[in-house]
């Protein structure tokens, strides 16, 4: 979480030296698409570390009180992810299959 904080630290002082290098420069630098990349990926720092302290107070349970909280679904998660790859292997096994098929010529349309 700290590291989280000192990179949305960083970003904003990378954005501001932006700002003020493109004001100071007499050649007119179009720096405002960095700047706005900067505050994009500050944007997603802020969401990680949302994530991070909303994962924090469930693993704790110190929002819940006597009621289990809910558990972050980690476990869930693997499974729906080996099942997506057993399904993509599957796909990609039948597509091979199906393209030696063709290349063969048994294939025979309806």
């Amino acid at each position: 979480r700290e590291s989280q904080v000192e990179l949305r630290e960083h970003i904003d002082s990378l954005a501001t030296e932006l700002c003020r290098i493109n004001e100071d420069q007499k050649v007119a630098l179009d720096l405002d698409p960095y700047v706005k990349k900067l505050l994009n990926a500050r944007r997603r720092v802020v969401l990680v570390n949302n994530i991070l302290q909303n994962a924090q107070v469930r693993g704790h349970g110190a929002f819940w009180g006597s009621q289990s909280p809910p558990q972050v679904l980690t476990g869930d998660f693997c499974r729906v992810q080996e099942r997506l790859r057993r399904l993509n292997h599957s796909v990609a096994k039948e597509t091979v299959r199906r393209r030696a098929m063709l290349e063969a010529g048994g294939y025979q349309a309806k």
